[in-house]
């Protein structure tokens, strides 16, 4: 374990992925994503406003908060698909603060989305070749002399093929992306994510609409990520998911950051609860995500039985 000297000399420990006290904001041992000072404003309404922020790298960190607390826009300002009004942020020690999509992916952070964008009128395989980067046939000039980019296209076909045949899609490939399940597309775009070999995967709410067979499956190879050497950023409702496989929870509500922590400790977090239950507890909680809420209470009735254990 590493140590630095804190403000007044003594020596702060870090502890697993992280260096002092979880707290929003906290420093991790090796993060891949360091932010400062990041806002985003529509209108009169400010969606983000994150002060400090770092994702560990090698980690499988969750995203949570109520609907409206900017998990999403912060996504997209991260990978360069919106644009802030202040801040800056690196991904593996490089600047991409406000840099464009296309250019944020060729550096090795990719994600993908709740809304699956899969090209339904292209074929499977199709489609995961679309994912690999630096294809020497996009080139017009090149592309007129085939011996250019015969190898390499081979190449990106044998690994789309590998990629779709470890998430059992491989029976699909010729088929349109447009007749797949909609769990079927969120595979898709998880295998067409890994086609570019990144560092990091982000994905926005990956069980959001898929059937309960394949949840298991998207766990799975959410895991598998991990194991492969990647770090992976999700956004996720579902907190038994998250409790079961992330390493480090963050919590947003009203744009900001309000909780970091093990995903034990953060669902019994009082900011955590206020987050999703508002500062009046006893308010109409009619509109509330109930699902979210049902978890949080057999989340703890869990972790009480387990002290009983």
């Amino acid at each position: 374990m590493s140590s630095s000297a804190g403000a007044q000399g003594a020596p702060i420990k870090s502890t697993g992925l992280h260096i002092g006290e979880p707290a929003p904001g906290v420093k991790k041992v090796d993060p891949i994503i360091v932010a400062d000072n990041i806002t985003r404003t529509f209108g009169g309404l400010t969606a983000v406003q994150v002060e400090h922020l770092e994702i560990p790298r090698g980690a499988i960190t969750a995203l949570i908060g109520p609907n409206g607390a900017g998990k999403t826009t912060l996504f997209n300002l991260l990978t360069g698909f919106d644009k802030p009004d202040t801040g800056e942020w690196t991904f593996d020690g490089q600047g991409i603060s406000g840099i464009p999509a296309f250019k944020v992916a060729r550096k090795g952070q990719v994600r993908t989305f709740q809304l699956t964008k899969a090209l339904g009128l292209l074929t499977v395989l199709d489609n995961m070749k679309l994912g690999a980067k630096g294809q020497s046939g996009e080139s017009l000039a090149r592309a007129l002399f085939p011996w250019f980019w015969r190898k390499q296209e081979q190449a990106i076909e044998e690994r789309a093929i590998e990629l779709l045949t470890r998430f059992k899609l491989d029976a699909k490939k010729d088929d349109y992306a447009a007749s797949l399940s909609g769990g079927q597309r969120k595979l898709l775009e998880m295998a067409r994510a890994l086609m570019s070999e990144p560092s990091l995967v982000m994905l926005d709410e990956p069980m959001a609409g898929v059937n309960p067979a394949l949840t298991q499956s998207l766990l799975d190879h959410i895991l598998d990520l991990k194991t492969q050497g990647m770090t992976v950023l999700f956004v996720e409702h579902d907190m038994h998911m998250v409790r079961h496989i992330a390493d480090w929870v963050v919590v947003m509500a009203e744009g900001r950051v309000v909780a970091e922590g093990d995903p034990h400790e953060v669902m019994a977090n009082p900011a955590v609860i206020d987050a999703y239950l508002g500062s009046h507890h006893d308010e109409d909680l009619g509109n509330l995500d109930t699902g979210v809420m049902t978890a949080i209470k057999e989340l703890a009735d869990d972790d009480a039985d387990d002290d009983k254990h």
